[in-house]
């Protein structure tokens, strides 16, 4: 065997560092393709109440259109899951929204931090609020809206649901989106006369010719699309409309309504998971074009399906990959508002004169009231996917947030999801709260002026 040269030995030892340098390189290259890989889950569950189970405004009497909840699961390799859920349901508030979150979070192995649950609204839905449900039976009032037997079983429907589709993930390599207006469908429903209050209330649907005749006022006419895909492959599509979905309601026909009704059809058409989110629709109604007739519903429903047709023919892809995914959220307080006073609140529940409306009410601001002394905080929440924002925000927020939040990212797309804790109800602006009108009186509102300034920071830190 020749001997080893020292200039042998000097060319064995850099090719020994050159292979191990490549193998640390490799070895990190392949490393940084895994983590960035995306999955998602798509799920869909079933949560009709049974006839005879309480809906918002009566008990059921008959099912026009099922009710689902359904979402994603986002899933990187590195990080904790996130969940997005829309559900077919009046509002999911305090307590009710906790024990969503806490459920979904354990079937997606997640925290319930990074667990985002908003309702769609539907008058003809359900609440879920055991907080209320527990002051109600504390009070002895009957004809509680609250069947909790029912409440439990639809949440833990939903997390088996959401557990099974979690081992059934899809890769996601790009996104896509698209926008449309919606023709005919959305105006504000505070008309604010020359002296700067609320002149005129434009309920959900109206025969008032004033009302009909005012313009539109100020709305996002915007639907927006955002799409998941796996290369050529179509995942899911997620879209969000701001206005309150309501036709007609009240007389216990369960129903997703005319938003639903066109998210479904939608998904027949197509063959792909169509998931819808309400946007910040507080002061926003259909009433401009709706006179509640039966007929108005599928028309309604039409004109946003169009718009969810169009918004989806204009659909534009870019790649996506695990570093363009960004979850941020921020617990805040909201301030309560004055009118939310403990004392007034249980003297209307114990009066023996006080009307079921009033009873009703004054449960639902003192559940919220309990909650926020007791220190418990909202989740403010964002999913950046590229140059996509999903913003996620509390109760029947006013519009203004929604379109504030969009100038927040210029040249990019910012989609609002709101009316996920229920809680404090209507979320105006500042100068809401001195205009007067329905939103912003008595104990509809939880929250006081201040609301505003704490809000909008909280948006611009998630939207960072």
């Amino acid at each position: 065997m020749k001997h080893i040269t020292q200039k042998n030995r000097a060319g064995i030892y850099h090719l020994h560092t050159y292979i191990k340098c490549l193998l640390i390189v490799c070895t990190v290259s392949l490393s940084t393709a895994y983590a960035q890989q995306i999955e998602v889950a798509i799920f869909n569950a079933d949560v009709t109440p049974p006839p005879g189970s309480p809906v918002a405004y009566a008990t059921a009497r008959s099912v026009m259109d099922p009710l689902s909840a359904k979402g994603i699961v986002v899933m990187l390799t590195n990080e904790k899951p996130i969940v997005l859920c829309a559900v077919d349901w009046i509002g999911i508030a305090n307590e009710g929204l906790e024990v969503w979150q806490q459920k979904l979070a354990a079937a997606a192995h997640t925290t319930v931090d990074r667990v985002s649950i908003h309702a769609l609204h539907q008058h003809d839905g359900v609440h879920c609020d055991f907080t209320m449900a527990e002051i109600l039976s504390e009070y002895g009032v009957s004809n509680s809206p609250f069947d909790t037997v029912f409440l439990m079983k639809a949440i833990e429907h939903v997390a088996e649901v959401v557990s099974n589709a979690v081992t059934n993930a899809q890769i996601v390599t790009d996104i896509g989106f698209g926008e449309a207006k919606v023709e005919k469908v959305a105006s504000n429903r505070r008309i604010i006369g020359t002296d700067g209050k609320v002149k005129i209330i434009r309920w959900s649907s109206t025969k008032d010719s004033a009302a009909i005749a005012s313009p539109e006022g100020l709305i996002d006419p915007w639907l927006k699309c955002v799409s998941l895909w796996n290369n050529d492959k179509p995942v899911a599509v997620i879209t969000y409309y701001a206005t309150h979905p309501q036709s007609y309601y009240g007389q216990g026909d369960v129903t997703c309504e005319f938003i639903g009704i066109a998210r479904n059809e939608r998904e027949k058409e197509t063959g792909i998971p169509h998931i819808h989110f309400n946007g910040a629709g507080g002061n926003i109604t259909a009433g401009k074009y709706n006179d509640g007739s039966e007929a108005m519903r599928p028309i309604l429903a039409k004109r946003v399906e169009a718009a969810m047709e169009a918004a989806w023919k204009q659909t534009k892809k870019t790649a996506l990959a695990g570093k363009d995914v960004q979850w941020k959220n921020l617990y805040i307080t909201l301030p309560l508002g004055k009118n939310i006073v403990e004392k007034t609140m249980r003297d209307t529940l114990a009066s023996t004169t006080a009307s079921h409306a009033d009873k009703m009410a004054a449960a639902e601001k003192l559940a919220w009231y309990k909650r926020s002394v007791a220190g418990q905080k909202v989740n403010i929440s964002s999913l950046r996917l590229g140059k996509i924002w999903l913003l996620n925000l509390p109760g029947e927020l006013f519009v203004e947030y929604q379109l504030a939040a969009q100038k927040m990212r210029p040249g990019e797309q910012v989609c609002t999801a709101a009316y996920e804790e229920y809680g404090p109800g209507y979320i105006g602006t500042k100068i809401s709260y001195t205009q007067g009108g329905y939103e912003t009186t008595g104990l509809v509102s939880g929250t006081a002026p201040e609301v505003e300034k704490i809000l909008i920071r909280a948006i611009k830190e998630v939207l960072k």
